[in-house]
Protein backbone atom coordinates (compact mmCIF):
# COMPACT_ATOMS: atom_id res chain seq x y z
CA UNK A 1 0.00 0.00 0.00
CA UNK A 2 2.98 2.63 0.99
CA UNK A 3 4.82 1.76 -1.98
CA UNK A 4 2.18 1.51 -4.65
CA UNK A 5 0.46 5.43 -3.08
CA UNK A 6 4.42 6.64 -2.72
CA UNK A 7 5.15 5.92 -6.79
CA UNK A 8 1.42 7.21 -7.91
CA UNK A 9 2.06 10.50 -6.01
CA UNK A 10 5.48 11.05 -7.28
CA UNK A 11 3.93 9.82 -10.86
CA UNK A 12 0.96 12.66 -9.96
CA UNK A 13 3.33 15.94 -9.16
CA UNK A 14 5.28 14.78 -11.88
CA UNK A 15 2.46 14.72 -14.65
CA UNK A 16 0.63 17.89 -13.72
CA UNK A 17 4.36 20.11 -13.53
CA UNK A 18 4.53 18.28 -17.42
CA UNK A 19 1.00 19.17 -18.29
CA UNK A 20 1.85 23.01 -17.02
CA UNK A 21 5.17 23.93 -18.12
CA UNK A 22 4.08 22.80 -21.83
CA UNK A 23 0.73 23.89 -21.93
CA UNK A 24 0.59 26.48 -18.98
CA UNK A 25 -3.30 26.05 -19.44
CA UNK A 26 -5.50 25.28 -16.27
CA UNK A 27 -8.30 23.49 -18.73
CA UNK A 28 -5.67 21.20 -19.37
CA UNK A 29 -5.05 21.01 -15.65
CA UNK A 30 -7.99 20.13 -14.65
CA UNK A 31 -8.48 17.74 -17.29
CA UNK A 32 -6.48 15.55 -15.86
CA UNK A 33 -9.66 14.83 -13.83
CA UNK A 34 -11.50 13.95 -16.22
CA UNK A 35 -9.34 11.51 -17.55
CA UNK A 36 -8.82 9.72 -14.52
CA UNK A 37 -12.32 9.82 -13.55
CA UNK A 38 -14.14 8.21 -16.46
CA UNK A 39 -12.37 4.20 -15.65
CA UNK A 40 -14.31 5.07 -12.02
CA UNK A 41 -17.29 5.79 -13.72
CA UNK A 42 -17.33 2.80 -16.14
CA UNK A 43 -15.61 0.04 -14.10
CA UNK A 44 -16.34 0.73 -10.41
CA UNK A 45 -19.06 -1.56 -10.21
CA UNK A 46 -17.89 -4.30 -12.66
CA UNK A 47 -14.84 -3.87 -10.17
CA UNK A 48 -17.18 -4.26 -7.01
CA UNK A 49 -18.41 -7.65 -8.12
CA UNK A 50 -15.15 -8.81 -8.99
CA UNK A 51 -13.77 -7.98 -5.38
CA UNK A 52 -16.91 -10.37 -4.09
CA UNK A 53 -17.00 -13.09 -6.39
CA UNK A 54 -12.65 -13.64 -7.17
CA UNK A 55 -9.40 -14.09 -5.77
CA UNK A 56 -9.01 -10.81 -4.07
CA UNK A 57 -5.01 -11.11 -4.27
CA UNK A 58 -4.99 -12.24 -7.06
CA UNK A 59 -7.21 -9.54 -8.64
CA UNK A 60 -4.29 -6.51 -7.05
CA UNK A 61 -1.41 -8.85 -8.84
CA UNK A 62 -3.05 -8.30 -12.37
CA UNK A 63 -4.43 -4.69 -11.58
CA UNK A 64 -0.54 -4.20 -10.98
CA UNK A 65 0.95 -4.88 -13.79
CA UNK A 66 -1.42 -2.61 -15.45
CA UNK A 67 -0.11 -0.08 -13.50
CA UNK A 68 3.66 -1.33 -14.22
CA UNK A 69 2.44 -0.69 -18.23
CA UNK A 70 1.69 2.66 -17.44
CA UNK A 71 4.66 3.80 -15.64
CA UNK A 72 7.45 1.96 -18.33
CA UNK A 73 5.22 3.97 -20.90
CA UNK A 74 6.02 7.64 -19.40
CA UNK A 75 9.43 6.10 -18.65
CA UNK A 76 10.17 5.85 -21.74
CA UNK A 77 8.23 7.53 -24.45
CA UNK A 78 8.08 11.49 -25.17
CA UNK A 79 6.25 12.78 -22.56
CA UNK A 80 2.79 14.46 -24.66
CA UNK A 81 0.06 15.39 -23.97
CA UNK A 82 -1.76 12.69 -25.34
CA UNK A 83 0.62 9.77 -24.09
CA UNK A 84 0.37 11.50 -20.45
CA UNK A 85 -3.45 11.28 -20.91
CA UNK A 86 -3.63 7.53 -22.11
CA UNK A 87 -1.35 6.30 -18.71
CA UNK A 88 -3.24 8.10 -16.73
CA UNK A 89 -6.36 6.32 -18.10
CA UNK A 90 -4.97 3.24 -17.50
CA UNK A 91 -3.43 4.11 -14.00
CA UNK A 92 -7.04 5.42 -13.20
CA UNK A 93 -8.29 1.69 -14.88
CA UNK A 94 -5.85 -0.25 -12.16
CA UNK A 95 -7.16 1.90 -9.19
CA UNK A 96 -10.91 1.35 -10.02
CA UNK A 97 -10.46 -2.40 -9.41
CA UNK A 98 -7.97 -1.82 -6.68
CA UNK A 99 -9.94 0.44 -4.58
CA UNK A 100 -12.88 -2.12 -3.46
CA UNK A 101 -9.89 -5.27 -2.63
CA UNK A 102 -7.62 -3.26 -0.98
CA UNK A 103 -10.21 -2.28 1.48
CA UNK A 104 -11.98 -4.81 1.54
CA UNK A 105 -9.55 -7.53 2.16
CA UNK A 106 -8.82 -5.42 5.59
CA UNK A 107 -11.42 -7.16 7.64
CA UNK A 108 -9.64 -10.60 6.48
CA UNK A 109 -6.62 -9.50 8.01
CA UNK A 110 -7.32 -8.04 11.53
CA UNK A 111 -9.68 -8.97 14.11
CA UNK A 112 -12.67 -7.35 14.47
CA UNK A 113 -12.09 -5.22 17.33
CA UNK A 114 -9.30 -3.56 15.64
CA UNK A 115 -10.59 -2.55 12.35
CA UNK A 116 -11.05 1.12 13.20
CA UNK A 117 -7.58 1.01 13.98
CA UNK A 118 -6.71 -0.78 11.29
CA UNK A 119 -8.54 1.58 8.96
CA UNK A 120 -6.84 5.09 11.19
CA UNK A 121 -3.12 2.93 10.35
CA UNK A 122 -4.25 2.15 7.11
CA UNK A 123 -5.14 5.61 6.41
CA UNK A 124 -2.07 7.38 7.97
CA UNK A 125 0.35 4.87 5.94
CA UNK A 126 -1.26 6.03 2.63
CA UNK A 127 -0.77 9.71 3.81
CA UNK A 128 2.40 8.79 4.58
CA UNK A 129 3.20 8.00 1.18
CA UNK A 130 1.38 11.11 0.36
CA UNK A 131 3.85 13.55 2.05
CA UNK A 132 7.04 11.97 0.55
CA UNK A 133 6.33 11.15 -2.50
CA UNK A 134 5.48 14.90 -4.00
CA UNK A 135 8.72 15.95 -1.84
CA UNK A 136 11.11 13.63 -3.49
CA UNK A 137 9.33 14.28 -7.03
CA UNK A 138 10.13 18.03 -6.63
CA UNK A 139 13.58 17.42 -5.40
CA UNK A 140 13.97 15.07 -8.65
CA UNK A 141 12.36 17.84 -11.09
CA UNK A 142 14.48 20.61 -9.39
CA UNK A 143 18.02 18.29 -10.18
CA UNK A 144 16.87 16.26 -13.42
CA UNK A 145 14.11 15.87 -14.89
CA UNK A 146 10.14 14.26 -14.83
CA UNK A 147 12.06 10.87 -16.76
CA UNK A 148 13.82 10.35 -13.17
CA UNK A 149 10.50 10.47 -11.38
CA UNK A 150 8.94 7.97 -13.43
CA UNK A 151 12.02 5.51 -13.56
CA UNK A 152 12.06 5.81 -9.46
CA UNK A 153 7.75 5.26 -10.27
CA UNK A 154 8.61 2.54 -12.02
CA UNK A 155 10.79 0.63 -9.07
CA UNK A 156 7.54 1.29 -7.05
CA UNK A 157 5.25 -0.30 -8.60
CA UNK A 158 7.51 -3.68 -9.51
CA UNK A 159 8.22 -3.31 -5.43
CA UNK A 160 4.50 -3.42 -4.96
CA UNK A 161 3.75 -6.00 -7.18
CA UNK A 162 6.07 -8.65 -4.81
CA UNK A 163 4.44 -7.26 -2.11
CA UNK A 164 0.83 -8.42 -3.19
CA UNK A 165 2.37 -11.39 -4.59
CA UNK A 166 3.58 -13.02 -1.03
CA UNK A 167 0.55 -11.80 0.47
CA UNK A 168 -1.49 -14.23 2.43
CA UNK A 169 -4.42 -13.36 4.24
CA UNK A 170 -4.75 -14.66 8.16
CA UNK A 171 -8.54 -14.57 8.08
CA UNK A 172 -9.60 -15.76 4.31
CA UNK A 173 -13.19 -14.41 3.46
CA UNK A 174 -15.93 -17.32 2.81
CA UNK A 175 -16.62 -18.21 -0.85
CA UNK A 176 -19.17 -16.62 -2.25
CA UNK A 177 -22.33 -18.93 -2.96
CA UNK A 178 -24.38 -16.50 -4.74
CA UNK A 179 -25.21 -17.31 -8.57
CA UNK A 180 -23.61 -15.28 -11.16
CA UNK A 181 -26.24 -12.84 -12.13
CA UNK A 182 -26.27 -9.46 -13.85
CA UNK A 183 -28.54 -7.78 -11.16
CA UNK A 184 -25.52 -8.29 -8.80
CA UNK A 185 -23.39 -5.79 -9.87
CA UNK A 186 -26.01 -2.99 -8.83
CA UNK A 187 -26.51 -4.58 -5.16
CA UNK A 188 -23.56 -2.65 -4.04
CA UNK A 189 -25.95 0.41 -5.14
CA UNK A 190 -29.08 -0.75 -3.52
CA UNK A 191 -27.41 -0.86 -0.31
CA UNK A 192 -26.02 2.45 -0.30
CA UNK A 193 -29.60 3.93 -0.98
CA UNK A 194 -31.44 2.32 1.34
CA UNK A 195 -28.79 2.67 4.35
CA UNK A 196 -29.73 6.77 4.87
CA UNK A 197 -26.53 7.36 7.00
CA UNK A 198 -23.78 5.61 4.49
CA UNK A 199 -25.63 7.61 1.56
CA UNK A 200 -25.37 10.96 3.51
CA UNK A 201 -22.15 10.30 4.57
CA UNK A 202 -19.88 9.32 1.10
CA UNK A 203 -22.23 11.96 -0.64
CA UNK A 204 -21.54 15.30 1.83
CA UNK A 205 -18.00 14.20 1.10
CA UNK A 206 -18.40 13.89 -2.45
CA UNK A 207 -19.98 17.35 -3.05
CA UNK A 208 -17.71 19.09 -0.44
CA UNK A 209 -14.58 17.99 -2.24
CA UNK A 210 -16.34 18.26 -5.58
CA UNK A 211 -15.97 22.30 -4.77
CA UNK A 212 -13.72 22.43 -2.31
CA UNK A 213 -10.40 20.72 -3.86
CA UNK A 214 -7.59 23.21 -5.11
CA UNK A 215 -4.63 20.48 -5.73
CA UNK A 216 -5.32 20.83 -9.61
CA UNK A 217 -4.22 24.15 -9.43
CA UNK A 218 -1.20 23.91 -7.59
CA UNK A 219 1.23 24.27 -10.05
CA UNK A 220 -0.11 27.59 -10.74
CA UNK A 221 -0.57 28.92 -7.19
CA UNK A 222 3.26 27.88 -6.67
CA UNK A 223 4.56 29.68 -10.00
CA UNK A 224 2.01 32.85 -10.64
CA UNK A 225 1.04 33.46 -6.76
CA UNK A 226 3.54 32.18 -4.47
CA UNK A 227 6.56 32.78 -6.97
CA UNK A 228 8.43 29.35 -6.35
CA UNK A 229 9.52 26.19 -8.15
CA UNK A 230 9.13 22.39 -8.41
CA UNK A 231 10.26 22.00 -4.79
CA UNK A 232 7.99 24.09 -3.45
CA UNK A 233 5.22 22.71 -5.35
CA UNK A 234 6.16 19.68 -4.00
CA UNK A 235 5.85 20.71 -0.72
CA UNK A 236 2.71 22.46 -1.36
CA UNK A 237 1.63 19.00 -2.76
CA UNK A 238 3.42 17.33 0.71
CA UNK A 239 1.34 19.71 3.42
CA UNK A 240 -2.03 18.51 2.85
CA UNK A 241 -0.80 14.59 3.41
CA UNK A 242 1.61 16.29 6.31
CA UNK A 243 -1.69 17.59 7.77
CA UNK A 244 -3.79 14.08 7.63
CA UNK A 245 -1.02 11.78 9.07
CA UNK A 246 -0.66 14.10 12.22
CA UNK A 247 -4.68 14.00 12.69
CA UNK A 248 -4.66 10.45 12.16
CA UNK A 249 -1.73 9.51 14.74
CA UNK A 250 -3.65 11.77 17.23
CA UNK A 251 -7.05 9.55 16.21
CA UNK A 252 -5.61 6.45 16.53
CA UNK A 253 -4.83 6.95 19.88
CA UNK A 254 -8.73 7.30 20.95
CA UNK A 255 -10.57 4.50 21.42
CA UNK A 256 -14.28 6.09 21.09
CA UNK A 257 -15.55 9.04 19.13
CA UNK A 258 -18.78 10.42 20.53
CA UNK A 259 -20.71 12.69 18.29
CA UNK A 260 -19.40 10.93 14.77
CA UNK A 261 -21.66 13.10 12.92
CA UNK A 262 -21.39 16.24 14.16
CA UNK A 263 -17.48 15.94 13.98
CA UNK A 264 -17.93 14.74 10.42
CA UNK A 265 -19.88 17.92 9.16
CA UNK A 266 -17.57 20.23 11.54
CA UNK A 267 -14.81 18.80 9.65
CA UNK A 268 -15.96 19.84 6.31
CA UNK A 269 -16.91 23.02 7.22
CA UNK A 270 -13.53 23.28 8.39
CA UNK A 271 -11.99 22.37 5.10
CA UNK A 272 -13.94 24.96 3.34
CA UNK A 273 -12.67 27.52 5.84
CA UNK A 274 -9.10 26.27 5.05
CA UNK A 275 -9.55 26.51 1.36
CA UNK A 276 -10.65 30.27 1.30
CA UNK A 277 -7.56 31.14 3.79
CA UNK A 278 -5.06 29.62 0.70
CA UNK A 279 -6.96 30.42 -1.84
CA UNK A 280 -6.28 34.00 -0.07
CA UNK A 281 -2.76 33.63 1.17
CA UNK A 282 0.37 35.05 -0.98
CA UNK A 283 2.34 34.02 1.47
CA UNK A 284 4.32 30.44 1.07
CA UNK A 285 3.80 29.66 4.73
CA UNK A 286 0.51 30.60 5.57
CA UNK A 287 -0.81 28.52 2.36
CA UNK A 288 1.30 25.60 3.55
CA UNK A 289 -0.27 25.84 6.58
CA UNK A 290 -4.05 26.06 5.11
CA UNK A 291 -3.26 23.31 2.97
CA UNK A 292 -2.17 20.94 6.43
CA UNK A 293 -5.78 22.04 7.83
CA UNK A 294 -7.23 21.05 4.74
CA UNK A 295 -5.59 17.45 4.95
CA UNK A 296 -6.53 17.09 8.91
CA UNK A 297 -10.21 17.86 8.44
CA UNK A 298 -10.04 15.69 5.14
CA UNK A 299 -8.72 13.03 7.61
CA UNK A 300 -11.14 12.80 9.78
CA UNK A 301 -13.62 12.56 7.14
CA UNK A 302 -11.87 9.80 5.48
CA UNK A 303 -11.90 7.66 9.02
CA UNK A 304 -14.78 8.53 10.31
CA UNK A 305 -16.00 7.17 6.46
CA UNK A 306 -14.79 4.48 6.13
CA UNK A 307 -15.35 3.12 9.35
CA UNK A 308 -18.66 3.61 8.95
CA UNK A 309 -19.10 1.62 5.62
CA UNK A 310 -16.66 -1.28 6.50
CA UNK A 311 -18.61 -1.45 9.69
CA UNK A 312 -22.18 -1.32 8.51
CA UNK A 313 -21.69 -3.63 5.51
CA UNK A 314 -21.73 -7.29 5.24
CA UNK A 315 -18.57 -9.39 4.07
CA UNK A 316 -20.99 -10.39 1.07
CA UNK A 317 -21.38 -7.03 -0.71
CA UNK A 318 -18.43 -5.39 0.81
CA UNK A 319 -16.62 -5.32 -2.20
CA UNK A 320 -19.75 -3.77 -4.27
CA UNK A 321 -20.20 -0.86 -1.42
CA UNK A 322 -16.86 0.00 -1.70
CA UNK A 323 -17.28 0.12 -5.54
CA UNK A 324 -19.84 2.32 -4.54
CA UNK A 325 -17.92 4.80 -2.78
CA UNK A 326 -14.95 4.29 -4.86
CA UNK A 327 -17.35 6.26 -7.54
CA UNK A 328 -18.34 9.10 -4.85
CA UNK A 329 -14.62 9.45 -4.17
CA UNK A 330 -13.25 9.41 -7.38
CA UNK A 331 -15.74 11.58 -8.94
CA UNK A 332 -15.31 14.28 -5.97
CA UNK A 333 -11.57 14.64 -6.70
CA UNK A 334 -11.25 13.90 -10.05
CA UNK A 335 -14.34 15.74 -11.58
CA UNK A 336 -13.03 18.27 -8.38
CA UNK A 337 -10.33 18.38 -10.26
CA UNK A 338 -12.47 19.08 -13.90
CA UNK A 339 -14.39 22.09 -11.88
CA UNK A 340 -11.11 23.64 -10.39
CA UNK A 341 -9.63 23.99 -13.79
CA UNK A 342 -12.77 25.24 -16.05
CA UNK A 343 -14.03 27.54 -12.64
CA UNK A 344 -10.51 28.92 -12.92
CA UNK A 345 -10.42 29.44 -16.52
CA UNK A 346 -13.14 31.30 -16.24
CA UNK A 347 -13.29 33.41 -13.10
CA UNK A 348 -9.58 33.41 -12.10
CA UNK A 349 -7.32 30.95 -10.41
CA UNK A 350 -7.74 32.62 -6.78
CA UNK A 351 -11.58 33.56 -6.99
CA UNK A 352 -12.49 30.24 -8.46
CA UNK A 353 -10.62 28.63 -5.39
CA UNK A 354 -12.81 30.54 -2.90
CA UNK A 355 -15.87 30.02 -4.19
CA UNK A 356 -15.21 25.94 -3.84
CA UNK A 357 -14.51 26.92 -0.38
CA UNK A 358 -17.45 28.88 0.05
CA UNK A 359 -19.49 26.43 -1.64
CA UNK A 360 -18.29 23.80 0.45
CA UNK A 361 -19.15 25.23 3.76
CA UNK A 362 -22.80 25.96 2.52
CA UNK A 363 -22.93 21.89 1.53
CA UNK A 364 -21.99 21.22 4.52
CA UNK A 365 -24.76 23.68 6.25
CA UNK A 366 -27.76 22.40 4.07
CA UNK A 367 -26.21 18.40 4.92
CA UNK A 368 -26.79 19.25 8.67
CA UNK A 369 -30.31 20.96 8.11
CA UNK A 370 -31.59 17.95 5.64
CA UNK A 371 -30.17 14.46 7.34
CA UNK A 372 -31.08 13.60 10.60
CA UNK A 373 -29.54 9.87 10.14
CA UNK A 374 -26.05 11.99 9.93
CA UNK A 375 -26.94 14.84 12.37
CA UNK A 376 -27.76 12.03 14.93
CA UNK A 377 -24.95 9.28 14.01
CA UNK A 378 -22.73 8.90 17.49
CA UNK A 379 -20.08 6.28 17.31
Amino acid sequence: MFLGNFGLQMMSLAVSWDLYQRTKSAVVLGNVGFVQVLPFLLFSLAAGHVADRYNRRDVLNITQVLLLAASLILAFTPGSVAVIYICLFLTATARSFQGPVRMAMIPNVVPPADLRTAITWNSSASEIANVAGPALAGLLLAISDSKSVYFVQCGCALATLGCYALMRPSRPRPVSTEPERLSAFLDGARFVWSNKLILSAISLDMFAVLFGGATALLPIFAVEVLHTDSRGLGWLRAAQPIGAVSMALFTAHRLRIHNAGRILLLAVAGFGVATIGFALSTAFWLSFGMLVLTGAFDNISVVLRHGLVQTETPDRVRGRVLAVNNIFISCSNQLGAVESGWAAALMGTVPSVVFGGLATIAIAATWAAISKPLRHWRH
